[in-house]
């Protein structure tokens, strides 16, 4: 059986355009996110499914000269389903894992918990999310490619297709849904990178953890905001973007 994540990665943003190609201690966020990924000890392949369009090359070229053994495909800016499960069949995947590129905190250890619980439980699809008790950012879907291909060809409003995974959660009776939750609600933590003020609390994250522990955890981070609670503040105030209106 065959692991892979899929991350997703583009320029175009609406909040912050080109954030996966920001630098934080001299690397481009998405390289600091296939850093972190390649920890995890049940992914057997890493994929980063880039939209077609030349301003997104520079994506692809960055990840060739640091990796080139990380494979990139290209598909649809706004199909993202789509580009997704092409993704999928190009890389034989049996499940898959999916990552967004707005989480360079994202955490190996609570990747492999949420793969360990599909793996172990009768479910289609499992993530840390569906309840949220981690903080966001640390968010881990993992689903079967079967059940990726019943979406891919049944799921047909627009906000289902860009957000890969709707259909799959709004369909409880169609498919075996797990959450995974963390021992303590840190669902009020906000570690992902949509804003400004999210790279500043990330950046200020990496300029204090990172050159005393390079593979630092969500505990270790957990420990600093526990010293520095006023980093918390940096962007507590943004609200997350709706994943659709109704």
């Amino acid at each position: 059986m065959k692991v892979v994540a899929i991350i997703q990665a583009r320029m175009g943003s609406t909040r912050l355009p080109g954030k996966v190609m920001k630098e934080i201690l001299g690397k481009p966020v998405i390289l600091w996110d296939l850093e972190r990924v390649s920890h995890s000890k049940l992914i057997d392949e890493i994929v980063v499914a880039v939209p077609y369009g030349k301003e997104n090359d520079v994506i692809v070229d960055t990840i060739k000269e640091y990796n080139d053994k990380i494979v990139t495909t290209r598909g649809s800016e706004e199909d993202v389903l789509d580009r997704y499960y092409q993704a999928a069949v190009q890389t034989n995947a049996d499940v898959v894992v999916r990552i967004t590129s707005d989480c360079p905190l994202i955490d190996p250890v609570v990747i492999d918990s949420v793969i360990k619980q599909f793996l172990d439980n009768d479910c289609d699809y499992c993530s840390n999310s569906l309840t949220r008790t981690y903080p966001r950012g640390l968010d881990t879907e993992v689903f079967s490619f079967k059940v990726l291909e019943n979406a891919w060809n049944e799921a047909n409003k627009d906000y289902e297709r860009e957000h890969v995974t709707p259909y799959i959660i709004e369909n409880p009776d169609k498919f075996k849904l797990l959450n995974v939750a963390s021992d303590i609600d840190l669902s009020h933590l906000r570690w992902t990178l949509d804003t400004k003020e999210d790279f500043e609390f990330i950046n200020a994250v990496y300029k204090r953890i990172f050159p005393k522990k390079q593979l630092f955890l969500m505990d270790d981070i957990l420990e600093l905001l526990s010293r520095e609670p006023e980093l918390i503040d940096i962007n507590s105030h943004i609200e997350q973007k709706q994943v659709h209106g109704g």
